[in-house]
């Protein structure tokens, strides 16, 4: 029979959990964090289904596998090759897949209910910067019609139906392609024919002659190069020099379920991205990987070039590109910064695919998962910005900083809104 307790053995209880307390609390909070791996905080999955479009920037969610990062964190990360964006959206909701390498306007339009049924969802971390491009094609190249400004003087002289290719309507593809028309003068709603094509499918139907141009990530712009059917009209980086770009995603659902899985796969990843950009000899190992049919399934000359920085545009001009695309960048690529989630609901307020104006702050909070991030990145001593928002100017001259977005959104002389 269990005794009473008396008043003096719940003070003793008292001041024996209070002490403890006290103890903890002198322990720098990295260390308090790496109490993790021993019980309680063990990932609740230890394996996890991670969605993937064959594009180079899936490279940090292979690598984590393939390199057996994952395993360091108590999981095993399966990456799964999905066929198109709105496949990864429909097994994200479903829970076919637990998480994906997806793009990061995809995430924010399914929280809003934008881009298909709508259900809460969560940002774990950047996955890249930089990296994407625009396609002409050579038939347009070869009426004169080369760069941003030469397409539209194309476009006003020879009326026709111009067709442009995006990747899914609320993503990062849609929104590079608008913003870089629109800054030349181009309505891409009024102007233009827009649709939607899978990554992997965009050089056949260019091939074909399906478009007029395309935004696409790596390597389907340099394919389009090597295959002689089309140019390099601009690069995304020269859009918006160091742009959020894809996202390791998941469903708010599955964070709530699983925190302690959800941290693992982010150091997990994040393990990978500072192991791809730390070395030359890295990148060129990631390219030869995430080549394979399992994976992007192209040569490994169409992936490694765009990663090192060597750009062709198709037209004769080659640089070096110090803007390529970025998996770690000293840990600038991964934090999940408030401003960059709210960007995206800007274009989509711009573009007419909001109808009115959200919180922006308020649902950027609700999807991108900063203190998990936190956490993780403190475990593998990498550092964060102390603020949640930075500033950045874009390809037209206006600065986005995340400090009035409904005006920002509102501001722009070309939009749909």
């Amino acid at each position: 029979m269990n005794e009473k307790p008396t008043r003096k053995t719940q003070r003793r209880k008292f001041l024996k959990q209070a002490g403890a307390a006290a103890l903890m609390s002198l322990v720098p909070e990295a260390v308090r964090s790496g109490a993790w791996a021993a019980g309680s905080d063990a990932p609740e999955k230890t394996e996890v289904k991670v969605g993937f479009i064959p594009l180079t920037d899936c490279a940090s969610v292979v690598m984590a596998s393939v390199l057996g990062f994952d395993k360091k964190y108590g999981i095993k990360i399966t990456p799964t090759k999905e066929a198109s964006w709105a496949s990864v959206r429909d097994k994200l909701i479903n829970g076919d897949i637990d998480a994906a390498h997806v793009l990061y306007g995809l995430i924010y339009g399914v929280h809003l209910g934008i881009s298909g049924p709508k259900k809460d969802m969560a940002m774990l971390m950047t996955l890249n910067h930089n990296g994407q491009a625009i396609t002409l094609s050579k038939k347009l190249a070869d009426a004169g019609a080369v760069d941003g400004p030469s397409l539209a003087a194309v476009m006003k002289k020879d009326k026709r139906d111009y067709t442009f290719a995006q990747t899914f309507p609320t993503g990062t593809h849609a929104m590079w392609l608008y913003y870089w028309l629109a800054a030349n003068g181009i309505n891409p709603m009024k102007d233009t024919k827009i649709i939607t094509v899978p990554p992997p499918q965009m050089v056949a139907n260019m091939r074909v002659g399906n478009m007029d141009g395309y935004c696409v990530g790596e390597p389907w712009g340099h394919r389009a190069i090597a295959d002689g059917i089309g140019v390099t009209a601009v690069t995304t980086q020269d859009i918006w020099k160091d742009h959020p770009e894809k996202i390791l995603g998941t469903t708010a659902d599955f964070v709530a379920k699983n925190p302690n899985t959800c941290r693992a796969m982010i150091m997990a990843v994040l393990e990978a991205s500072r192991w791809i950009d730390a070395s030359l000899s890295n990148r060129m190992k990631m390219a030869e990987t995430v080549a394979n049919t399992a994976y992007v399934n192209t040569s490994v000359d169409v992936i490694n070039q765009r990663i090192l920085g060597r750009y062709q545009n198709g037209m004769g001009k080659t640089w070096d590109d110090p803007n390529h695309m970025k998996f770690f960048n000293d840990g600038a690529v991964n934090f999940p910064y408030l401003s960059d989630g709210m960007w995206f609901l800007t274009q989509h307020r711009r573009w007419g695919l909001l109808k009115t104006d959200p919180d922006y702050l308020a649902v950027a909070k609700e999807i991108n998962k900063i203190d998990l991030y936190k956490q993780a990145a403190s475990q593998l001593k990498v550092s964060v910005p102390k603020d949640a928002m930075r500033s950045s100017k874009l390809i037209d001259g206006v600065v986005w900083d995340g400090k009035d977005p409904k005006k920002y959104a509102m501001s722009f002389p070309v939009k749909t809104a």
